[in-house]
């Protein structure tokens, strides 16, 4: 004698989890996914992919010390400051240097002498 097999029920009703449940539990634990292609020929290697996806909360990525948009200054107004900050003390030390060597009045008269080049008639 033969027993009907159970039916299972709809995914999300009863005792199981919906979607916003194991989205949550992702995020919150975090997951990896990771594959490499290689493409051969004649055991001469023509081509190698690398894949790493990473889904996780911006906390729990924190946490694995994953934080490359912090420092990308497309991405962080923060990072954008800190460049800009950076490039202007690059600058300032430069100019410092030229002034020590004497260049830099040497530079300062030869565009004075452009300046009153132009506005002379």
């Amino acid at each position: 004698m033969t027993t009907p097999g159970r039916i299972p029920e709809p995914y999300g009703q009863g005792g199981g989890a919906n979607l916003a449940d194991i989205l949550e539990r992702v995020l919150d634990k975090g997951i990896v996914i990771a594959g490499d292609i290689r493409i051969n020929l004649l055991d001469i290697e023509l081509l190698t992919i690398k894949l790493r996806l990473i889904v996780a909360s911006v906390d729990k990525a924190k946490e694995m010390g994953i934080d490359w948009w912090e420092d990308d200054p497309a991405l962080s107004s923060r990072a954008h400051r800190n460049e800009l900050a950076r490039e202007n003390a690059e600058l300032r030390a430069h100019l410092a240097e030229l002034e020590q060597s004497g260049r830099g009045r040497a530079g300062e008269e030869e565009l004075e002498r452009g300046r009153s080049e132009k506005e002379a008639p």
